[in-house]
């Protein structure tokens, strides 16, 4: 059969013949290059296997002394072309598509001479694969994206990863990688992790990556350098699988079919042949490329790759104000987590202000705590550490909002941005900027992380109003990567296109958000966690309410969330949407009384009994697909009003806040 992507960029295999001290014959280097820049990264198609083939042909014809495979400046290779998934015909088009990826890397794993992948950039998906092929890999510490993502797609590793990496690395690491990182907002291996985990025979510094890779593989070949991998305990695959299986039952309660077609793949490496199990990944593909889930995975991936790293509706970044200096208002946990997100991405000094000295000294010392527990697990070394202890500081208000304090380390006086994260209380907030205008410049952006108040009403009284705008963060805030950046009537462009710089410094899919109530992510979520507490409150018993959603594989059930958000606040912005959107936004008693006894909602994952004795409730339950039906129906009655009152721009929008700021799947 012939396959054919029309629209495919084809990634090139360049061969060369390459004289390598040491070694009586010549090296055969082939590298993959789509003829694009760092920013539209190799993959594979089609015809990139096929000029992969032929490179291999080329390659071993000229008897080299070994075979080597790297990539593009900064890019290996980030897999699949996913852009011609949808041209698939039929289900033998896709048994195809994984059966030739399979013939072509086969043929590095089966090669009589030996096969090298100088992994020099991202390698993700099928290009992880292909160097797994390879019989030893060479890895830069300068590859910033290692990863087998396709699960988060809907997808399993086609070409070989289900079946060689848990042969390599062992079953528990391999689950990690193929299963675990994928659905925790895709998360990737740094270089020294996977070296470390032995995905990599040796890491080398980038400047000067090929040469060293060179001189290592040709030791290799030579004899000279011995490569020992660690026998891989199969003893433990059953166990590792069985508690994986149970632990994605309790998160996703069957809802991600590719995440338990990639268990099967796993199971299936144990015992047996590399080409049984090989065509069990040529099955489990097939079936799953035609799947809801696959579609809607592609789309999610369209959005966050594309449409989260151009904001519509910002403005031209030229406008973008230099920050040097920031001021954070408050010392609790929120305002502690953001210190140490800007002093570690914007590298600039961070003063946090609270009433007191010991609420100041305790947000100062979580960021040190944090800053400690990520030298101890190796992920920062000691000379960063040394510069962000000194970034940041703290005072108390008084001090820290002293005019005659100018130029000293812990004024606020020449901060650029400050961002308050005090009481979601309207009087708080503008007290706090009232203040801090007598102090700042006039330049100065001033910036809320209010969840639900506006941010108009905020500025209203301010003589600078137009530098005020809404820099929405999601908790925890080092992991959720959505940052809601709101316009309040009268913000400007400067102070708009500065949050965006910052946002974007900070590492953030920003979305420009209208200054509704709640904005985004926290309307639609207390709309839904609205419909779960009113059937509550109608009689339907706590475990029926908060197991209804099961099916949509949410990443928690709705009391997981409530408890995470807390009873409090979630009564709050329930509050505040009541008094804008009365007609669909109640106020439930039972979550007030929840919220007033301070107890905890959820207790080792199961439901309080204490709470649950607090709740007075009706005569009428409702069924668990009563209580799905009720909560989607109002989701998607919000998400039309939200487009129709202009919250966002597009629908799009709205998805990507979903997706990016509530882990929706």
């Amino acid at each position: 059969m012939s396959l054919t992507a029309p629209n495919e960029v084809v990634t090139r295999a360049l061969v060369r013949q390459v004289t390598v001290p040491g070694l009586d014959r010549p090296a055969a280097l082939i590298t993959l290059d789509n003829g694009h820049d760092h920013t539209k990264p190799n993959t594979f198609g089609p015809a990139g296997l096929a000029s992969l083939d032929e490179a291999i042909t080329t390659a071993l014809a000229a008897d080299p002394a070994f075979v080597a495979v790297t990539g593009k400046p900064y890019i290996f290779c980030v897999g699949a072309d996913l852009t011609s998934l949808p041209l698939l015909a039929d289900r033998d088009q896709a048994l195809e598509i994984g059966r030739l990826g399979h013939r072509v890397f086969a043929r590095l794993k089966d090669s009589a001479v030996p096969t090298f992948a100088f992994v020099n950039g991202a390698a993700m998906g099928g290009g992880l694969e292909l160097a797994l092929h390879c019989h030893y890999r060479t890895l830069s510490a300068g590859a910033n994206a290692l990863a087998l993502p396709e699960v988060s797609l809907g997808l399993v590793p086609g070409w070989g990863g289900t079946q060689l990496l848990p042969n390599l690395i062992g079953i528990p690491a391999a689950t990690q990688v193929i299963i675990q990182n994928p659905l925790m907002q895709n998360r990737m291996l740094k270089p020294k992790q996977a070296a470390e985990m032995g995905v990599a025979d040796v890491l080398l510094e980038p400047a000067d990556f090929l040469e060293r890779s060179l001189e290592w593989a040709a030791g290799v070949v030579r004899g000279e350098v011995t490569v020992t991998r660690p026998e891989v305990d199969k003893d433990m695959w059953a166990g590792v699988l069985y508690f994986a299986r149970q632990t994605l039952d309790q998160r996703l309660h069957g809802a991600v079919p590719a995440a338990y077609a990639a268990l099967d793949l796993l199971e299936t490496s144990k015992d047996a042949d590399f080409a049984t199990g090989t065509a069990a990944e040529d099955e489990a593909l097939a079936d799953l490329i035609f799947s809801e889930e696959l579609r809607s995975g592609l789309y999610a991936f369209d959005l966050v790759q594309r449409r989260a790293k151009r904001p519509a509706g910002a403005p031209d970044k030229e406008l973008a104000r230099p920050v040097t200096k920031v001021g954070i208002v408050g010392a609790g946990l929120m305002a502690s987590q953001l210190a140490l997100l800007f002093a570690r991405r914007l590298q600039v000094p961070v003063v946090l202000t609270d009433l007191d000295q010991a609420r100041v000294d305790k947000g100062v010392g979580y960021v040190h705590a944090q800053i400690e527990k990520q030298v101890s697990k190796g992920r920062m070394d000691k000379g960063t550490a040394a510069k962000l202890y000194g970034l940041v500081s703290g005072a108390p208000t008084a001090e820290a909002l002293d005019p005659s304090a100018a130029g000293q380390r812990t004024s606020f006086a020449d901060c650029d941005f400050v961002i308050e994260a005090v009481f979601e209380d309207l009087e708080v907030k503008k007290q706090v900027w009232a203040d801090l205008e007598k102090v700042v410049t006039p330049q100065a952006v001033l910036a809320t992380n209010t969840s639900s108040l506006s941010v108009t009403a905020m500025a209203a009284d301010l003589a600078h109003p137009e530098r005020v705008v809404g820099f929405h963060f999601f908790n925890p805030v080092a992991v959720l990567p959505l940052l809601e950046i709101v316009r309040g009537q009268r913000t400007d462009e400067a102070a708009l296109a500065t949050a965006f710089a910052v946002g974007k410094q900070l590492r953030k899919s920003c979305v420009l958000v209208k200054d509704a109530p709640a904005f985004v992510v926290n309307r639609l979520l207390t709309r839904f966690l609205g419909t779960v507490f009113a059937a509550v409150d109608a009689g339907t018993p706590l475990e029926v309410a908060n197991n209804a959603l099961d099916p949509l594989g949410l990443p928690m059930r709705p009391l997981a969330l409530l408890q995470l958000v807390g009873p409090a606040v979630a009564h709050h912005v329930a509050g505040t949407l009541h008094a804008a959107y009365p007609d669909r936004f109640a106020v439930s008693e039972n979550l007030r009384r929840i919220a007033e006894s301070g107890q905890p909602v959820v207790v080792d994952d199961e439901i309080n009994p204490e709470v649950t004795t607090l709740l007075v409730v009706g005569d009428q339950p409702l069924t668990a697909e009563q209580v799905r039906h009720d909560a989607l129906d109002a989701l998607a009655q919000e998400v039309r009003l939200m487009l129709d009152e202009g919250v966002v721009a597009e629908a799009q929008d709205i998805d990507l806040c979903l997706i990016l700021g509530a882990g929706w799947p």
